[in-house]
């Protein structure tokens, strides 16, 4: 599916807006000392913006992908030079020190994990600049991360919030697949270790403030993880009534209350993420209506402008990328 010129200016133009805006910011910061006690700028020079970590992370996702989509529009040059004075050696130094004190072990795990990897992946299509390079380090730490932590994690998150692990595993592959072939390995493992026995999926969704969807994720993952013939098997087992548009709640877009809630306005990339794995799954059908209802509101309150771009592109984007 093609980006359309003016979309991508849309989501650009709301990016470049919050990636650099420090303030409001909600950290996921353990303190171990006064000495702790730093604005988010100071924590973190590159991620410092969007609200919190992640969505910085998945915030400059977009961007860099915009600026490769659509090079001729005029918000490229503002992304080029925001992201040469964000990723340098110096900034990225800081961030990878962060992510490495003992206290940060579950910072932003998986989530933030994978939009890194996913970043990077993304920089490394860009090779006429070193982001990519630069990135190397921190990419390279959270894919051990990864490692660690999937060797420890005996069963899967299944939440549809940030600590999803179907999510995460996807993200993740993607860039396993070209950068780390242990990680790739090891995260099919996993998935078919948590997931290949799982039959007639309830999906009692969506929680009052979910943004994935717990069904639809582990199935997005699992047919990135298996060969076609094994996934229509499993697929089938999954969601047997699927043919009937069962269960009902699966193809029912979430009705979002309040936008100026941040936790409700989740609710909006719910949509917007059931929409990408519908895509993939084969239902445009029930992939349309749920963009219809989440994309008219990517922007206008800060507590989804901050991120929600981010979903609709991986909604909009053909999958998956090479």
């Amino acid at each position: 599916m093609d980006v359309r010129k003016d979309v991508a200016r849309h989501f650009a133009q709301a990016a470049l807006g919050h990636v650099a805006r420090e303030y409001p910011h909600k950290l996921d910061h353990v303190m171990d000392s006064d000495a702790d006690v730093l604005s988010p700028r100071m924590l973190h020079p590159c991620f410092f913006g969007s609200f919190d970590w992640h969505s910085c992370v998945h915030g400059w996702w977009t961007l860099l992908t915009l600026r490769r989509l659509r090079p001729d529009m005029p918000e490229a040059e503002r992304i080029e030079a925001l992201a040469e004075n964000t990723f340098t050696d110096d900034k990225l130094a800081v961030e990878l020190a962060y992510a490495r004190r003992p206290a940060s072990r579950g910072f932003e795990r998986p989530y933030g994990w994978a939009w890194l990897l996913y970043l990077h992946r993304e920089a490394t299509r860009h090779q006429e600049r070193a982001w990519a390079s630069r990135l190397t380090p921190l990419a390279r730490h959270f894919a051990e991360s990864f490692k660690t932590y999937l060797a420890a994690l005996t069963y899967p998150i299944r939440t549809g919030t940030h600590y999803n692990s179907a999510f995460a595993l996807t993200l993740a592959l993607e860039w396993a697949n070209i950068h780390d072939a242990a990680l790739a390995e090891l995260i099919r493992d996993t998935a078919k270790r948590w997931f290949a026995e799982d039959r007639d999926c309830q999906a009692w969704e969506p929680g009052g403030d979910e943004f994935l969807s717990p069904a639809l994720g582990e199935a997005l993952l699992m047919k990135r993880v298996l060969p076609e013939a094994e996934f229509a098997d499993w697929f089938a087992g999954f969601l047997p009534r699927i043919d009937r548009d069962e269960p009902a709640a699966l193809f029912t877009p979430a009705t979002v209350s309040d936008r100026s809630d941040g936790k409700i306005a989740h609710l909006d990339g719910l949509n917007l993420s059931r929409a990408w794995a519908w895509r993939e799954l084969g239902r445009d059908d029930a992939a349309q209506r749920h963009l219809d209802a989440a994309l008219p509101h990517v922007t206008g309150d800060y507590m989804g402008e901050h991120w929600l771009a981010s979903f609709a592109l991986l909604a909009l984007l053909d999958r998956p990328q090479g």
